[in-house]
């Protein structure tokens, strides 16, 4: 995530006030390593304030045991085409310490609440009024960021360090959020999964949660998903050795809606239904 004030077009990298070669070549060297850039920027005001000497950058990786979110500054944005992006992918951090001095982010957990109006209207008209409510608020660690996903289901937010993204997300919910994210808890109300994992993959892991009452947020792992649209049948671990098996279909969402702010066609996009919740015995060896 590179701090980048300033209008954004529909794709933010090579449409903003971030030179747009810069910006074709960060995407070049991201593809197919497993790395997604955004850009990030304060909330409020934003339309012609000046870029900061110093930009905020943030790498983040996501995935259950090998969790963590480091901070640095630079100067220069092209800086960032050095980075080993294959290692961060595979979520080792050496070369973002390396190259930019970043720390882990010792602070609050991070709040990006997608307000990318380009891309979709709902992220600017439902987003930037939820960004700069929690910022008024006094909530550390809340940015807007570029295009997320899920944008019928806006105003979006992605929690750092855990992943988690969140749905018609409300200042006072999303306070509790984070709050759960200093413990290292998941609250699950509105949590629309990790961005670990696929589709798939996160409706099977809510589920399990939601079985269990697990919540600690590093204890379930997907480890293991097979089958294609409409069924998958995923394996969720825990630390501690239980498995599930979930049986996931694809769904229509009903009634037919419009799918975003700007949308005049009806459609019903797809959902996951967890059909079926199964704990698996794992056998055990015995030494004699």
């Amino acid at each position: 995530m590179l701090e980048q004030p300033g209008p954004w077009g529909a794709k933010a990298l090579t449409s903003s006030h971030l030179d747009p070669a810069l910006g074709r070549a960060l995407e070049a060297a991201a593809k197919d390593t497993g790395v997604r850039i955004a850009l990030i920027r304060r909330p409020g005001r934003h339309a012609d304030r000046r870029v900061p000497a110093a930009r905020r950058v943030y790498a983040a990786h996501v995935v259950p045991g090998n969790v963590w979110l480091h901070s640095a500054s630079t100067a220069d944005p092209g800086r960032l085409l050095d980075l080993d992006f294959a290692a961060l992918g595979r979520g080792d951090h050496r070369s973002f310490g390396a190259l930019l001095g970043g720390r882990p982010h010792d602070g609050d957990p991070l709040a990006l609440v997608c307000t990318n109006g380009k891309r979709d209207r709902c992220c600017a008209l439902l987003g930037r009024p939820l960004a700069a409510e929690l910022a008024t608020s006094g909530v550390e660690g809340v940015w807007e960021v570029t295009h997320l996903g899920g944008h019928r289901f806006s105003p979006t937010v992605l929690v750092l360090p855990y992943g988690y993204a969140y749905g018609r997300a409300e200042a006072h919910s999303l306070k509790e959020v984070l709050q759960g994210a200093r413990e290292g808890r998941i609250v699950v109300e509105g949590c629309r999964g990790s961005s670990a994992w696929e589709r798939p993959g996160q409706a099977a892991e809510l589920a399990v949660r939601t079985r269990t009452g697990e919540y600690d947020a590093q204890a379930l792992s997907v480890v293991r998903t097979s089958g294609a649209a409409p069924r998958w049948e995923v394996t969720v671990a825990h630390a501690d050795g239980r498995r599930w098996q979930v049986d996931v279909a694809q769904g229509a969402a009903l009634p037919p809606r419009p799918e975003s702010c700007g949308a005049s066609v009806l459609g019903s996009p797809a959902r996951m239904d967890v059909v079926e919740v199964r704990e698996v015995r794992v056998a055990t060896a015995l030494a004699s």
